[in-house]
């Protein structure tokens, strides 16, 4: 459990960072992702790793896992540069509402009354800090709001990254979790190839390249897959929302945004259903 937590928490660091670099979604992810894979390429030194590598149709499950992976980032990355920071990272936290709805189904796991409670306080949390009504989301949506869009596509990734957790929670019993992320990585470079043009200022936006792809892309990867050999998909869910309240709090001291009344009583929602969920009583 610990190792999904610090996962979450280095993931929560990320808007601060598409912000700063100023760098489109899909570079930013390219550029990450090979970064990432060239690291990972070294631990195939030893051969362990190598003969961890699936073979025949086992191949097929990571063609699944980069897409969807692909759209969780993009949506997300997306979310993090046309809205707030708390908008866009409680919008992509809806995944636990797919994970607590799939997850019976296709991982045999049984939606205990507890998790049903937490999901439930969690997702109240999560529309009192977000402070916009149904209606008036769609009327600004017609209207071609920016900051709407990035709500919208806040929800995308959400659902996006509801169908990882429980792909990873499944591949995670089969699979050495730095094949996992290896897998994915190349595949999202692949897809993204021929959309890729290089920045005049490649250099200036460097750092950005290299923070993502190590610790976002690389480390937090690879944590967050081992605990997940330990942990339910629907507690994993949970344990996510540790991550807008870092998030919102980052984005208060490096982007000035404001942490409303709303914004307080909707984290300690989201705190105490996460107590609830790891709690053994």
């Amino acid at each position: 459990m610990a190792y999904i937590i610090v996962a979450i928490l280095l993931w929560s660091s990320l808007g601060i960072i598409i912000r700063y670099s100023g760098v489109s979604p899909q570079l930013l992810i390219f550029a990450s992702c090979i970064i990432s894979t060239s690291i990972i390429s070294t631990f195939f030194i030893k051969r362990s790793f190598r003969e961890a590598i699936p073979k025949g149709k086992s191949l097929l499950y990571f063609l699944a896992i980069g897409p969807v992976s692909l759209i969780n980032s993009y949506t997300f990355f997306y979310s993090y540069q046309n809205t707030t920071i708390a908008n866009a990272v409680l919008t992509h936290y809806t995944a636990p509402i797919v994970v607590a709805f799939f997850a019976p189904f296709f991982l045999k796991e049984r939606l205990s009354f507890k998790i049903f409670v937490s999901i439930a306080l969690a997702t109240i949390g999560l529309w009192i800090m977000l402070d916009i009504s149904i209606i008036d989301f769609f009327k600004l949506l017609i209207a071609g709001d920016k900051n709407t869009y990035g709500i919208m596509a806040g929800l995308i990734s959400g659902i996006a990254y509801g169908a990882l957790i429980i792909m990873f929670r499944f591949f995670a019993q089969n699979f050495n979790p730095i094949i996992i992320t290896f897998f994915q990585n190349i595949i999202i470079v692949l897809i993204l190839l021929p959309f890729i043009e290089l920045p005049l200022n490649f250099s200036s936006v460097l750092w950005a390249f290299i923070i993502v792809g190590v610790i976002h892309s690389t480390l937090a990867p690879i944590l967050y897959f081992k605990g997940m050999r330990h942990v339910t998909a629907n507690k994993t869910a949970i344990l996510g929302y540790l991550e807008p309240v870092s998030a919102i709090i980052l984005g208060a001291i490096f982007l000035n945004e404001m942490i409303t009344y709303k914004v307080i009583i909707g984290g300690v929602l989201i705190l105490f259903s996460g107590y609830i969920t790891i709690s053994k009583h």
